[in-house]
């Protein structure tokens, strides 16, 4: 009999997100996530939402949820978000590329990317053939893979090219994560993608995200487009585990059954059952939400829908059922709770932000001129008065006007709860 293996609990952080419930591990993304688990420091998310990713790269464009005319295919983008170094995202995606490299290899070897620095450069990986990658090209010949997942063990490097001035990975990967065709218009690189499905695994700590992402890739869409997870170490194993000693046969050949499957696969929709579930969510995904979480949350009925099709893929189904949506309901819930854990009460803002701070320490409150002061006019009133406005609209201070000298001044006061 094997030795079992010695584990090292680690003490919860208090702040940390509560985990998902229990529905999120439904199917078999679930099963071999909590196979996996004791054998690994990696967190059983990471796990769960890269195999659901992985899965959705691997089965191609066929399969899709339509949404008037809009299609959602199986592509998903997640970003893992630890709080350092050491939250072993990269070990979660190891177990993760060992098990599909099993069921396809061809994919493993030649679909897997890093080094996403361009839209230029993603759109070559996915190119049209038959005219050298030039425009017009039929995608359907021979040896055309437009499946793409793209690994990215430093997000960091991403969202800074992102910011460069001219840049055009932003728009490109918005237009990646929506199916639509991929083309950029410059002379040099007049490269064009029709039917690419692209799907993207992103690893970052939470530190890294907060000050490199910007207010312009948050409003125009660009994080939104990702589930955020806030994953961690989920314990120590000083000797490793003992994954070779899974049977892993019974779910790679389920796996593999599923894939064959969702590679068949076309459109799918709610049974009537799930139908009705939909209707009752529906509402609360549509709510806008305040801030920089309320910005990076507002695709949440699109990524609920998508992760919905996932579970059913996975399953077999013809139809997305109750168990499907209810495990992309508490999946989605999870990616949520991990954007406001990562973000705060965050604006998005940085001005809005430090002003708020500032007016946190200042209860008595502080004038439009103090507050100038405060920021050694380098601040313009215009400036100010914007972000003020913002903080104000969001809810986060309140103005009282009142009498100074014979003038009117608004004191500012921040909300403490």
């Amino acid at each position: 009999m094997a030795e079992p293996t010695k584990v090292i609990p680690l003490r919860p952080a208090e702040d940390w997100p509560s985990a998902p419930a229990s529905a999120a591990f439904a199917g078999l993304a679930g099963e071999i996530a909590r196979a996996s688990e004791p054998h690994t420091e990696s967190d059983p998310v990471a796990i769960l939402v890269q195999l659901l990713v992985a899965f959705g790269s691997v089965i191609g464009r066929g399969a899709h949820y339509s949404v008037e005319a809009t299609r959602h295919h199986a592509n998903e983008f997640v970003l893992l978000v630890g709080p350092s170094a050491k939250a072993r995202k990269g070990s979660s995606w190891d177990h993760v590329e060992r098990i599909f490299g099993k069921v396809d290899p061809v994919w493993a070897e030649t679909r897997l990317v890093s080094g996403l620095s361009s839209g230029e450069g993603l759109i070559w990986n996915v190119r049209d053939t038959g005219t050298g990658g030039v425009s017009g090209g039929d995608n359907s010949q021979p040896g055309a893979d437009k499946r793409l997942l793209v690994l990215e063990a430093e997000f960091a490097s991403v969202l800074k090219m992102t910011a460069r001035e001219a840049s055009t990975l932003s728009p490109v990967v918005r237009n990646a994560w929506d199916g639509k065709t991929l083309q950029t218009l410059t002379k040099n690189s007049p490269a064009r993608a029709s039917g690419a499905h692209v799907s993207i695994v992103g690893h970052i700590t939470a530190d890294e995200l907060v000050r490199l992402l910007t207010g312009t890739e948050a409003a125009n869409g660009f994080l939104n487009r990702f589930l955020l997870f806030a994953v961690r170490r989920s314990k120590l194993l000083p000797e490793g585990g003992s994954i070779e000693g899974i049977d892993w046969a019974p779910m790679l050949a389920r796996l593999s059954t599923a894939v064959e499957g969702g590679r068949r696969a076309g459109r799918l929709g709610f049974d009537e059952t799930a139908r009705r579930r939909w209707w009752e969510i529906y509402p609360a995904l549509s709510e806008p939400g305040p801030g920089l979480v309320g910005a990076v949350t507002a695709r949440a009925e699109a990524h609920v829908v998508r992760l919905a099709l996932l579970y059913a893929l996975l399953d077999g189904a013809g139809q997305i059922g109750l168990a499907h949506l209810d495990a992309a309901v508490a999946l989605w819930g999870y990616a949520a709770a991990s954007a406001r854990w990562t973000f705060g009460d965050s604006l998005g803002d940085p001005l809005a932000d430090e002003i708020c701070r500032t007016l946190l320490e200042a209860p008595a409150g502080l004038t439009r001129s103090e507050l100038r002061d405060l920021f050694s006019r380098n601040r313009s009133s215009k400036d100010i008065g914007n972000a003020l406005q913002r903080l104000l609209a969001a809810g986060r201070v309140s103005v009282e006007r009142r009498q100074e000298r014979g003038r009117p001044a608004e004191v500012w006061r921040a909300h403490t709860s």
